[in-house]
């Protein structure tokens, strides 16, 4: 099951954020010599570039109030990354995608799911699961979850040709620690499986993680994991547009994505919410390519 090429796809989108910045993060990850890394680890490696995404400056403003702000540019930059991916799977590679704002994963996700009926594992300190109807700031970066599982606009919920792009049953939400008040009612009477920080403290990172992959490997043709680097703990990893105190450690991240790739059946990799202008000295940038190593099977030993 291990992959056996892999496609780097940058997507510099900030337009589902409410902090400038993310929209540099493909270069950031890219300056701490990804691809040469990669390609270390044994792997042919094509680097496809970055997506052509429009910016805040040359896109039409948002009404004060707006539930979605910038849907229509999101939605599209959010399909081309889905053609983008289903086309690199098809060719044999594994897509490792570097964002940008969680946003991107509705497509990302998306063009996983296209052919296939996947897993997912959302690794996140925020569950994503907003709406229109829900949302505090109508930042689209707080949504994708709920639409690749079904709920919220129909630009958003169809990318992967069908709704719901992905069953909620098979997805895991991994490391959540903050919610929105009417998001987590809506979690609660979802099907999607959370481990919460409560879980990883009483349980383990290795224990919900293996949890985590048996749901996303349970019945489906493979996983996507969408891993946001503000999961992590601030005071190791500061460069994210939307931290939050007590989260999982550098270790606890590294042993999540060496289990998944032990595990086998990873299908796509996205890494998301690097914000160099938030970063010191690069170094959210520099854990997050070490991160995606780990995912591919860089071991100590």
């Amino acid at each position: 099951m291990k992959p056996e090429k892999i496609a780097l796809i940058g997507v510099p989108l900030d337009l589902g954020a409410g902090r400038r910045g993310v929209d540099m993060g493909p270069s950031a990850m890219r300056y701490t010599a990804l691809r040469r890394r990669i390609e270390d680890l044994g792997y042919p490696i094509v680097d496809l570039g970055n997506l052509v995404t429009p910016m805040v400056e040359t896109s039409a403003p948002p009404a004060p109030g707006e539930c979605l702000r910038y849907l229509e540019p999101i939605a599209e930059v959010c399909a081309t990354l889905a053609a983008t991916v289903e086309a690199s799977i098809a060719d044999g590679f594994l897509p490792l995608i570097l964002g940008g704002d969680h946003s991107l994963s509705l497509g990302s996700a998306s063009g996983s799911a296209r052919g296939c009926a996947p897993g997912l594992i959302w690794i996140d300190a925020h569950a994503d699961f907003n709406t229109a109807e829900t949302t505090l700031s109508g930042n689209i970066h707080g949504m994708p979850l709920a639409a690749l599982t079904g709920r919220g606009h129909p630009l958003l919920t169809g990318l992967a040709g069908r709704t719901p792009a992905i069953q909620p049953g098979h997805v895991a939400l991994v490391g959540v620690r903050d919610l929105d008040p009417l998001e987590r009612e809506a979690l609660l009477h979802a099907s999607i499986h959370v481990f919460t920080m409560h879980d990883i403290d009483r349980r383990g990172m290795a224990a919900v993680i293996e949890a985590a992959v048996a749901i996303a490997q349970q019945g489906t043709g493979g996983f996507h994991v969408s891993f946001d680097l503000d999961v992590i703990d601030p005071r190791e990893a500061p460069g994210v547009g939307t931290p939050v105190a007590g989260g999982i450690s550098r270790r606890e991240a590294h042993l999540a994505l060496e289990i998944i790739a032990h595990a086998g059946g990873m299908r796509s990799l996205d890494l998301v919410e690097v914000n160099p202008i938030l970063d010191e000295r690069n170094a959210t940038a520099a854990l997050a390519v070490d991160l995606a190593l780990s995912a591919l099977g860089k071991r100590i030993l």
